[in-house]
């Protein structure tokens, strides 16, 4: 389980691709400083394992699954990634809860300064705007942001300076896409409801009489 408040921006050292899996390394300082062979580590949202590690750097492998949820396939030597450690029971949840599974990949389509602030618009799949309300919360490459306002197509998002200096987002531009996954708890209350997936909806509320 992750929060959302990235530690530090890695580097890729290197991307070795099977037929449909990939090893990656990563050069890291912080977050290889207590990590052991088997710990998670989240990179630009997504929830990877430790296979190997050193003072420098770690290497995960990535299975097809991933590679098909996530833009981890299209990494490159050079590039930059956000990484968190897992949280610690006594850790703050300074972000929101992460689980580091990703729902879809979005793509920004404009990127607009706002005094101090950075809005993104990011268009997003129907499965993951399904979950996403206005003013509630989503991992974008795994940083934890608050949803300025949304409609059909994808939502906005405020970036303060300290976010953009910190994570992959000062480098992102229109065109480039991003790891999204929506509130863990939306997804959950969402199934507990009566109708599983359909939730509440005019469908439900007319078989039940109240409409």
């Amino acid at each position: 389980m992750f929060t959302g408040i990235i530690e530090e921006l890695g580097s890729v050292k290197s991307v070795s691709k099977g037929a449909k899996s990939a090893v990656l390394t990563v050069q890291a300082s912080l977050v290889t400083s207590d990590v052991k062979v088997g710990d998670s580590i989240c990179v630009n949202g997504v929830c990877l394992t430790v296979v190997e590690f050193s003072k420098g750097g770690f290497k995960a492998e990535v299975m097809a699954e991933t590679l098909r949820m996530s833009d981890l396939g299209e990494l490159k030597s050079g590039g930059r990634v956000n990484l968190e450690r897992a949280l610690s029971p006594s850790g703050r949840l300074g972000g929101h809860i992460v689980s580091g599974h990703i729902d879809g990949v979005g793509k920004i389509k404009s990127s607009i300064k706002e005094d101090i602030a950075q809005v993104f618009y990011i268009e997003a799949p129907a499965d993951v705007l399904r979950y996403v309300i206005k003013k509630g919360s989503i991992a974008v490459d795994g940083i934890s942001l608050t949803v300025v306002d949304l409609d059909e197509t994808g939502f906005r998002v405020s970036i303060i300076p300290h976010t953009m200096a910190q994570t992959t987002l000062g480098f992102k531009k229109p065109g480039d896409r991003v790891n999204l996954e929506s509130d863990l708890i939306a997804k959950y209350v969402e199934r507990l409801l009566p109708g599983g997936r359909r939730g509440v909806d005019k469908g439900f509320l007319a078989e039940h009489g109240y409409l």
